[in-house]
C-alpha cells in the first residue's frame, strides 16, 4: 500500500481484513522516497505498509482480488478538473516458499497477463544459496533493499510455519 495519508493505509487494512481475513504479519508505516513516480498523483511525503494475511489465496485469485483493489482505489479518488487523482495506491500479490508475486494493470515485458486486464510479476525470486529472498532484473528499487528483503523473509517464514501445521493436521 502507497498513500500520503497514513490513516487511509489503517482504513484499507480494514477493508482488506473484512474481505481477506485477519491478518499473520503486518509492516510499520514507513517512508517511501525511492523514486518520485508517483509524486505528481500523491505529493511528496509518501508511505508505504505491507500486510500479509493468514489465509491462503488460490494464485488464480490473484486478478479477481486486483480488481477488488482497484475499486478500493476508486472509492477514495478525488475527481478534479485535471482527471482523478488517487490517495491509495494497492497493488497485491501473494508469496510462496519460491517468490513474491505482485499485480498490476500495467503490461511490460516481464509481465504475464492473468485475466481480466490484469498482469503479473515475480518481483522476487527466493534463493537457497543465499537463503533469502532476491531481486529479478525488473524488480523494483525498494524491494531490493535489505529492508524489504528482511520483511519478506520473514513473512515467507511465518508462512513456511502456517504450512508445515495443516500437513501435521
Amino acid at each position: 500500500m502507497l498513500s500520503p495519508e497514513p490513516a487511509l493505509l489503517v482504513d484499507c487494512v480494514g477493508l482488506l481484513c473484512a474481505a481477506y481475513g485477519p491478518l499473520d504479519y503486518e509492516s510499520d508505516v514507513m517512508p517511501w522516497d525511492t523514486t518520485d513516480y508517483y509524486r505528481d498523483e500523491m505529493g511528496t511525503a509518501i508511505y508505504r505498509k505491507f500486510i500479509f494475511f493468514k489465509e491462503l489465496i488460490d494464485p488464480g485469485a490473484l486478478a479477481a482480488v486486483k480488481k477488488f483493489t482497484n475499486v478500493i482505489e476508486e472509492r477514495y479518488s478525488l475527481r478534479m478538473q485535471s482527471g482523478i487523482r488517487r490517495r491509495i495506491n494497492l497493488d497485491p500479490g501473494y508469496i510462496t516458499e519460491a517468490k513474491v508475486v505482485l499485480a498490476s494493470t500495467k503490461d511490460f515485458s516481464h509481465r504475464v497477463y492473468v485475466g481480466e486486464n490484469i498482469y503479473a510479476e515475480v518481483t522476487l525470486r527466493y534463493s537457497s544459496k543465499e537463503r533469502s529472498f532476491t531481486a529479478c532484473d525488473h524488480t523494483y528499487f525498494d524491494f531490493r533493499t535489505e529492508a524489504y528483503r528482511l520483511l519478506f523473509n520473514t513473512a515467507r517464514d511465518l508462512l513456511r510455519e502456517g504450512l508445515k501445521q495443516v500437513r501435521e493436521r
